[in-house]
């Protein structure tokens, strides 16, 4: 007997609305005796970490009933969606089992990937739990994952994350496709099997576009340059007849000096300069996609001095907050997007005035995408990511020196440019998927599709006075109780975004406001979306876990 599980036109990753379509093929070469095929799509946000040792005297381990050393598991599960695909639904519930005859047989399933986590919904967990279906001593029933342990968790009612891996044994982020065929009997296993997939979500819908920037600047003075005639000696060379009669012409200055060596006081004047880095505001990078970046140079001082921009590093950082229960631990990651060394780029001029900027040209970075290893940020229940931005930028005072090293030592100590190298730090940057929502969606919401109702106050009943007559007059109408204080007035834009994406709920807050429900996918988009959102061929290259088929790295629990 053999099993497996064939899609329809597998694109690189899935997404949000996608539907997935596949079959189940399974070959018997012989009678078996089967009462079901069950279907799942499944996607776990999984983490493991270990009870440190309780320096700080907070008891952690007397919390977890564990000893130092063990490790404490969180599982959520953010995807679960279940279709029994035999028998069919129309078939008579009597029968206990069915004879497949041999040979290959072929049972068709399809799901459609939500947008919100299914973790965060009690009552979906709730009825999650539980057997369903009868059969002799339970091994015909079918078996359905236990939600009861989702109860006891917190959740965050968030998008889909991504396909995540990089922290082997302490997080991973996993969507499934699994097939039971239950087998009926006592001592009859199930046959199981399952494949692994990637997932990308849709990205928010993005703010109008505008002049605003965010930006990153250091103004940066150099030191000050000794002159010419405090510099330390050079080798003293044989002189000859003819030098009497012309003097020493090393000790005459030139006019313009560019290193800052002749006597002009304005020569001397060590030069000041500010660097500039900005982007979109808000800052928003994409997938695959070049960073945003403008970098500017403005003159800050009056100085008769030439100011070469000779390096440029751009980093990439990512902070990704990993909870278990009550432990919490950071990782970080960096790429280095862009690397240009030997770069001998001019950003001042001697006869700028103060104040003149000079923009670098973007043909540095324009040119480097973000690497396909990036994943968007993201928030669910036990897991998060970030990103930041450092810019570590090289200049010189004076014209950098080309050559190799025995040149260069021939030269006056004094003629050396002078180097600095500056850091520029964006403290926080979102990373967006690439993949933006369809105009069906932007519009379901805008029109209030995707919103559930707020419930209406109501007037608790109060009891009448006895001495009230029977014959009332005209009914007095009730005033509603006033209703708490509303949060400022958002954008069509911004309410797009907080429809799609709700915020996290506030530390000590029970449940959400009764204005911010999580949007309901099957009001909004059951009806109007009924194809895929994006074409294999416009998805972007994106490789956030190595192997999806790869065996789960994370301890088993004991």
């Amino acid at each position: 007997m053999s099993i497996r599980i064939a899609l329809e036109n597998q694109p690189e990753f899935y997404t949000n609305l996608d539907i997935i379509r596949g079959q189940v093929v399974f070959s018997l070469s012989r009678q078996e005796q089967i009462s079901a095929v069950i279907v799942k799509l499944e996607g776990e946000s999984r983490t493991a970490l270990g009870i440190p040792p309780d320096a700080s005297g907070r008891g952690i381990s007397q919390r977890h009933g564990q000893p130092v050393g063990d490790t404490v598991h969180e599982n959520h599960k953010i995807l679960y969606k279940v279709a029994q695909v035999f028998p069919e639904e129309n078939a008579p519930a009597a029968l206990p089992s069915y004879i497949l005859q041999p040979g290959q047989h072929r049972f068709p399933f399809q799901f459609k990937f939500p947008f919100n986590n299914a973790c965060g919904d009690p009552a979906a967990m709730a009825r999650m739990g539980g057997i369903a279906s009868a059969g002799l001593f339970g091994m015909s029933r079918i078996r359905v994952m236990d939600g009861s342990r989702q109860l006891l968790y917190k959740h965050v009612t968030k998008t889909l994350p991504p396909s995540f891996t990089g922290f082997p044994g302490e997080a991973e982020i996993r969507y499934y496709v699994k097939v039971t065929v239950q087998r009926p009997g006592l001592f009859k296993e199930n046959w199981r099997y399952h494949i692994g997939l990637k997932f990308l979500p849709i990205e928010p819908p993005r703010p109008p576009k505008s002049n605003r920037e965010a930006y990153a600047r250091r103004p940066f003075t150099f030191n000050p340059r000794a002159p010419k005639s405090l510099a330390p000696p050079a080798a003293k060379k044989r002189s000859s007849f003819f030098t009497s009669f012309h003097g020493n012409s090393s000790q005459t200055p030139l006019p313009n000096d560019p290193l800052g060596t002749g006597p002009d006081s304005s020569s001397l004047t060590p030069p000041s300069i500010e660097m500039s880095c900005r982007l979109p505001y808000p800052a928003i990078l994409s997938c695959h996609r070049a960073i945003p970046l403008r970098l500017i140079a403005k003159k800050l001082m009056p100085a008769n001095a030439e100011i070469f921009l000779i390096a440029i590093q751009i980093d990439l950082i990512a902070q990704t907050i990993v909870r278990c229960e009550d432990l919490i631990n950071t990782e970080t990651n960096r790429w280095v997007v862009v690397s240009r060394q030997g770069l001998s780029i001019p950003i001042s001029q001697p006869s700028d005035a103060v104040g003149t900027e000079f923009v670098v040209p973007d043909e540095l970075w324009r040119d480097d995408p973000l690497p396909n290893t990036v994943m968007p940020s993201f928030v669910t229940c036990n897991l998060s990511r970030d990103y930041q931005i450092e810019v570590k930028l090289g200049l010189a005072w004076g014209k950098p020196l080309i050559g190799n090293a025995s040149s260069r030592g021939r030269i006056n100590p004094s003629e050396i440019p002078q180097e600095i190298h500056l850091p520029l730090h964006f403290s926080s940057v979102e990373v967006y998927s690439g993949l933006a929502p369809p105009p069906e969606l932007v519009e379901a919401l805008r029109h209030g599709r995707g919103r559930r109702p707020a419930a209406q106050p109501q007037r608790p009943a109060t009891a009448q006075a006895s001495v009230q007559p029977a014959a009332a007059a005209q009914p007095v109408p009730v005033q509603p109780p006033a209703l708490p204080p509303r949060r400022p007035t958002m954008t069509p834009q911004e309410q797009e975004t907080a429809a799609l994406y709700p915020p996290q709920l506030g530390a000590g807050q029970v449940e959400p406001p009764y204005d911010d429900a999580p949007p309901s996918y099957d009001e909004a988009m059951a009806e109007e979306m009924t194809g895929p959102v994006f074409p294999p061929t416009a998805r972007p290259a994106y490789s956030g876990v190595t192997n999806e088929n790869s065996p789960s790295t994370l301890p088993e629990k004991s």
